[in-house]
Order: structure tokens, then sequence, then C-alpha cells
């Protein structure tokens, strides 16, 4: 029978000390005022992994962007590597995995957004038979089913709305809230 291949996990303990080690480097560096030093391969490889994996997972599997995903988690950890402490927390892969995670929703929101404007620009110049603001005519070319074309853009257009109506209950809670508080004070 074949050996399995051995799986290559984020040791936290191993991860932990890079990182105080790392956060060391910046300090000195910082106190003589030299540049912030480059960051260790190992915390790069664990990161990178963290994101590798975490891209995996059923929430994030079926997007065709997963490398623009993986690049932004690598690119937000990078970023806020600094703001990891220590002494608050011992566990530096949760931490990062966070980030990833936010990064990733992140980068799904932007992609839906940019389909939201292909999609709406495609049904306006159907709408108008094919010619666009220079009143040139154009040949459509669509290869999306204009039925999930459609569905799309009025379940974006729906989030939007809903989205909008919950800031706008949300910060008349507040103005409420206000006024109950200064008739407390009267």
């Amino acid at each position: 029978m074949a050996k399995r291949a051995k799986k290559n996990y984020v040791n936290n303990a191993d991860f932990l000390e890079a990182l105080i080690q790392y956060k060391k480097l910046c300090i000195e560096a910082e106190d003589t005022g030299d540049e912030k030093p480059r960051c260790p391969d190992y915390i790069g490889k664990c990161i990178y992994q963290i994101a590798t994996r975490l891209a995996t997972k059923p929430n994030f599997s079926g997007y065709s962007y997963k490398d623009d995903m993986i690049s932004d988690g690598i690119e937000n950890c990078l970023l806020y590597m600094g703001n990891f402490n220590p002494e608050k927390s011992q566990n530096p892969f949760a931490y990062f995995t966070q980030i990833i995670w936010f990064a990733f929703l992140r980068r799904i929101q932007k992609e839906k957004k940019q389909m939201y404007i292909r999609f709406k620009s495609s049904q306006q110049m159907i709408a108008t038979g094919g010619t666009y603001a220079g009143g040139e005519d154009v040949t459509l070319n669509l290869t999306t089913s204009a039925d999930y074309m459609n569905s799309f853009v009025q379940d974006y257009e729906d989030k939007i709305a809903r989205d909008k109506a919950k800031k706008k209950n949300a910060d008349e809670e507040v103005d409420i809230q206000e006024v109950i508080d200064e008739i407390d004070e009267k």
C-alpha cells in the first residue's frame, strides 16, 4: 500500500514564534530608523497555505477568480500583520484566517458588482436595439442566458434596495434614541 503524502498544515506554535521574532525585528528597525525588514519566508508560506486551503472550502470553491481571492487575502495579511498582538492572542492561525475570510468576501462582492455592471449594460444595449451613446450599430454576441442575466440584475438591485432600507431604518432608530436621550436630560 502506498504511503499517504504528508499534508501541509500550519503549526500554530511555530507560526506564533516566527511572528514574535519578526515583530521584534520590526521594532528594532523602527527604533534605529531603518527600513522595515522583509517578511520571513516561513510567515509568507504559512499565510499562503492558510489562504489556499481556505479557498478550497465549499463557501469559496465555485468561483473562477479564486486566484484573485487568494492574492487579496495574502495582501491583507501582509498589511495587517503588524496589528497582531501576541499578548492578546496566542492563535495567529485564527487571526489570519479571519483576515483572509473577509478579503475573500470583499473580492466576491467586487466581482458581483462588476458582473452587475456588465449585465446591466448588456440589458441596456438590447433595449436600445444594439446602439450605444455613439449612435453606431453594434452586433451583440451574448453567451450568457438572458434569463440568468435578468434574474441576476434584479436580485442585485433588490439587495441594494434592502441595504438602503436597513440603513435608513438604522438611522431613524438612532434619531429616536437621540430624542429619548434629550427628553431624559430635561
